[in-house]
């Protein structure tokens, strides 16, 4: 009879968590309808703000085109970086969905890391971010979007969304986590979708009233889509990147060591 050594009943946190993220992977192909629902979300956001609104917005843009073709060029990246908000609302989802279904007890009895439970939700939750950003961008394109960016801003562009989405994600694993069943935690992230109507996604914080300007100016959401619409148009990136870097690393880092301490929590029960 063959006996288990020292080394066998180590955990291993990387097998473990690649483990975990081909389970997560696993589970968005069964249910592709989330994903589904999550990307259109921002498609027909989209298609309403350009096609229905983007003959008047963007007249008001000033710019020398004007009209629907200016604002597209000025709403794509607002709509693109919605695409990674409404993304991670499915990532609360899950979350829910492996506390409410017992699943996290089960997980309880293996002989697993515990830290891979929710690297595989956070390496999920990013690969799918990522998926449904392509299938935005690619929509984008196909209504008038024609981004100035080089390769190198490209590049540049996947580097720093794949950053944004990693940080939400963290928030979002533990607003699932706080979340006492999946009907909750699919509306609690539900203001992430709607900051970017409130700061420079759709409409100049220019063109705003006082306060809401002042809100609007300096709520996280407003130099994480200048970034983004500088990045794509190729302009100046000035201090929002430095801003939209700090609020990332702040909501990424804060997201972790709230997620932990729940988990821990839950774990230890």
């Amino acid at each position: 009879m063959s006996t288990l050594t020292a080394p066998d009943l180590r955990f291993h946190p990387l097998r473990d968590s690649v483990t975990m993220l081909r389970r997560n992977l696993k589970h968005m192909l069964r249910y592709p309808s989330l994903t589904v629902m999550l990307v259109g979300m921002p498609v027909v956001f989209l298609l309403l703000f350009v096609y229905v609104f983007g003959g008047t917005l963007g007249a008001g843009l000033g710019g020398a085109g004007g009209g629907r073709s200016e604002y597209v060029n000025y709403v794509a990246p607002a709509i693109i970086f919605m695409t990674i908000t409404a993304t991670v609302q499915g990532t609360a989802i899950s979350v829910a969905m492996d506390l409410t279904e017992g699943v996290i007890a089960r997980f309880r009895t293996m002989h697993i890391a515990r830290v891979s439970v929710l690297t595989g939700h956070v390496l999920g939750s990013v690969l799918q971010g990522l998926f449904s950003l392509s299938i935005v961008v690619g929509v984008a394109l196909l209504v008038g979007f024609r981004p100035q960016a080089s390769v190198g801003g490209w590049f540049a562009t996947a580097g720093f969304l794949a950053l944004v989405t990693f940080a939400l994600v963290w928030l979002c694993v533990a607003l699932g986590q706080v979340s006492k069943s999946v009907e909750t935690a699919s509306n609690i992230p539900m203001p992430l979708l709607f900051l970017p109507f409130f700061g420079s996604g759709f409409v100049p914080t220019d063109s705003m009233p006082a306060g809401l300007r002042w809100f609007a100016e300096y709520q996280p959401f407003t130099p994480i889509i200048e970034t983004l619409r500088a990045l794509l148009m190729d302009k100046p990136l000035g201090s929002n990147l430095w801003f939209a870097l700090g609020w990332c690393a702040l909501i990424a880092l804060g997201g972790y060591l709230w997620s932990k301490k729940l988990f821990n929590r839950e774990y230890s029960r």
